[in-house]
């Protein structure tokens, strides 16, 4: 048996989205299906739907979601119909080298339902990130799928399921930013703005952002910046070092996925700073560095996939700060938007009009 709803697909490299009807199988072992309530647009959609990430068209787009489980297959444990779920894209094996070596946040074999989803003609869809989530309903598999707090609102919620916890946990996991700590953001969209909360809360004594939109520099300060700085103005690692008495950053976050942003983020740490990469390169990009200064600073040069989180232990607790008013997920939220307004999302998103848009069914 299978279910039929609406979904935003991209079917051909570059093509503007449509919304179509989908096969959703019902869950067979180990499987969920989720009812969306809420997914944030994020960059990596756009990505798929260009062909920046494979070519498996069609895909069916959307992983940044929030919504109700309506049913569950067998063997399924850890949640069951009614409960309010963020969908994650890195659900953990158990049994990957890394698993079993107690570092779970790196499984290797991380996994996603087994039945595809499907146009109506039978045609197989590639879900992003496992996901496809710009749809009414979507399959995914159990460990995908994390029991939060209902109160939480689905719209803000969601976004911890990709760029706003990428950013947060680049500070609070891979960094692991404590008291005191100084800290440069390089890039203040949604995720390099989540890094800048992640750091008040951690609680950073100087946090310092850079970017070249004046407006997302604005929005900075409003998570927590301490310093701003435009890099089409002024030299942004002499600005860093000045705002920090000559040191430099104790952690740098490049949140753009840049070379030459790499770079300034790593001319402008401390002796033995840390230096966090969580935008995401293209295949092309080539980064060099002078060799002696990699070894001369000394200090870590790190890369963060999806905020080095583990959802089970890191989801519950940003909802239970968000809730309790010390983490402004709210603010995140530019604006919401139906099924059928995904491509003027991207566009508004490519213009740096938005930090998120919010899909909400």
């Amino acid at each position: 048996m299978s279910q039929q709803v609406r979904g935003v697909v991209a079917r051909t490299k570059g093509a503007p989205v449509t919304v179509e009807y989908i096969n959703v199988p019902d869950p067979q072992s180990g499987e969920v299906v989720v009812k969306i309530q809420a997914c944030g647009v994020c960059h990596t959609d756009l990505h798929y739907r260009d062909g920046g990430i494979s070519d498996n068209y069609p895909f069916l787009l959307g992983h940044e979601a929030a919504g109700i489980v309506e049913l569950v297959g067998s063997d399924v444990t850890n949640v069951t119909p009614g409960d309010f779920v963020i969908l994650n894209w890195r659900a953990v094996c158990g049994n990957c080298r890394s698993c079993r070596r107690g570092r779970p946040w790196l499984c290797f074999s991380t996994l996603n339902a087994q039945q595809p989803m499907t146009l109506l003609d039978g045609t197989i869809l590639s879900p992003a990130l496992g996901i496809g989530a710009f749809a009414e309903k979507t399959l995914v598999a159990a460990g995908q799928c994390t029991k939060v707090n209902p109160a939480a609102r689905p719209e803000a919620a969601g976004l911890l399921g990709c760029g706003v916890m990428a950013g947060l946990g680049a500070v609070l996991n891979t960094a692991n930013v404590s008291r005191g700590d100084s800290v440069a953001v390089f890039g203040c969209g949604g995720v390099g703005n989540a890094a800048i909360a992640g750091a008040q809360i951690a609680g950073a004594h100087t946090i310092i952002a850079v970017d070249i939109d004046d407006r997302k520099l604005v929005l900075a300060q409003q998570f927590g910046a301490t310093h701003t700085v435009n890099s089409l103005k002024e030299d942004p690692v002499l600005f860093v070092k000045t705002a920090t008495n000559g040191n430099g950053a104790d952690v740098c976050i490049e949140a753009i996925g840049r070379p030459e942003a790499y770079k300034q983020a790593f001319e402008s740490r401390d002796l033995a700073g840390v230096v966090v990469l969580v935008g995401v390169p293209t295949p092309a990009m080539i980064l060099e560095l002078p060799f002696l200064e990699v070894f001369g600073r000394g200090g870590a040069l790190k890369t963060s996939w999806y905020g080095d989180c583990l959802p089970s232990r890191d989801f519950p607790m940003l909802i239970d700060l968000y809730l309790a008013g010390r983490l402004d997920l709210d603010r995140f939220v530019s604006e919401t938007i139906n099924l059928g307004d995904v491509e003027e999302a991207f566009h508004k998103m490519e213009r740096g009009e938005v930090l998120r848009s919010v899909v909400t069914l």
